[in-house]
């Protein structure tokens, strides 16, 4: 749409009026016929005008990021970074190996739906007979495939159980959970030890 000139008595009004108004600080006031040509007027510089910003590049402060992604931690690690809760000498002979588990579950081949509710049915029947250290046997899962692209974690259950074990009801009872010593299944099974039946 195209812009209409202004009329005489328009202009003639126009210049009324900026004779009569104050001049604001840090600018000339531009005519109606000079307002189409503001392209071509320099910017005038203002007392108020803040200082201009120091030339900077998008994202110079940001961290670095790491060429490769971390390779996702296992949760024999994961279960390490837990810290002890138990009793210290007793933890050592479990890792050792040295102490020998009251009973045990497979949930090797079992489905996430199968083990779920027989793991919370049998460490809530362990502890109800007073059982101490019970051992849950998931499996170390198939072998990854060397060819691909991205780094994949082994067993279902072996990632699972670990979560299962934090959620109620069974977390009331578990007091610790620990990767099982190479006699006892190594990384396909895991030690928990029950807090005592009040």
């Amino acid at each position: 749409m195209k812009r209409r000139k202004l009329r005489e008595d328009e202009l003639e009004l126009w210049r009324q009026v900026a004779r009569t108004a104050d001049k604001l600080p840090g600018g000339d006031r531009l005519m109606p016929e000079e307002t189409s040509k503001l392209g071509s007027v320099p910017p005038q510089k203002s007392e108020f005008a803040p200082d201009p910003l120091p030339r900077f590049q998008l994202g110079q402060t940001a961290p670095k990021r790491p060429e490769s992604q971390p390779i996702p931690k296992s949760p024999g690690e994961r279960l390490l970074q837990d810290g002890v809760r138990m009793d210290k000498k007793a933890h050592t002979r479990l890792k050792r190996g040295k102490l020998v588990p009251e009973a045990r579950i497979d949930l090797h081949g079992m489905t996430l739906d199968q083990a779920h509710p027989a793991l919370v049915r049998f460490l809530m029947t362990s502890f109800t007979r007073g059982l101490r250290l019970v051992l849950v046997i998931t499996g170390k899962g198939q072998r990854a495939d060397p060819y691909d692209p991205m780094p994949l974690r082994r067993g279902v259950l072996k990632q699972q159980v670990p979560m299962w074990l934090r959620m109620p009801p069974v977390a009331q009872v578990v007091l610790q959970v620990t990767e099982a010593h190479i006699r006892h299944g190594g990384s396909g099974a895991y030690y928990v030890y029950l807090r005592r039946d009040r």
